[in-house]
């Protein structure tokens, strides 16, 4: 006897597995952005040995990584809506998303990376501000401690 699915429809099943875990649009849009300030980073990199978690862009000189998160998938309190079929699924999925990014981000951050994280519906241009300061911030104080 087969188990019950988590989509509503094998329509939703479709389309839910289409997302992608990487190269998201907002995804892109940042690293175009970055790219053009003239910045250069690692992509879909796992910083931590033995740890099986991605970033979404790294800079390996200034320990820094990056993360955009979906709205959908990691529970922004401004745009998250619960679907309407399969709720506890739905809730439960999005707090081990929640819980499993604040454990990675103090992974890293134990291990001495610097963790940015935005929401996919922030500006990209603010965005990359924020990432493009903190990056040449970093790199400038560990070469001149260095």
């Amino acid at each position: 006897m087969a188990s019950e699915s988590w989509a509503s429809s094998p329509a939703t099943r479709k389309s839910m597995q289409g997302n992608r875990s990487r190269d998201t649009a907002p995804e892109l849009a940042l690293r175009r952005e970055l790219h053009s300030r003239g910045m250069r980073y690692r992509v879909a990199t796992a910083p931590l040995p033995g740890v099986r978690r991605r970033v979404d862009i790294e800079f390996p000189r200034a320990k820094v990584v990056v993360f955009v998160d979906g709205c959908f998938w990691h529970g922004c309190p401004e745009h998250h809506r619960l679907p309407k079929t399969h709720t506890d699924y739905w809730a439960g999925k999005v707090e081990g998303n929640a819980a499993r990014d604040r454990q990675t981000t103090q992974l890293l951050e134990e291990a001495g990376w610097t963790v940015l994280r935005f929401w996919e519906h922030e500006p990209v241009a603010e965005v990359a501000d924020v990432v493009e300061r903190v990056v040449r911030e970093l790199r400038a104080d560990r070469t001149a401690s260095g």
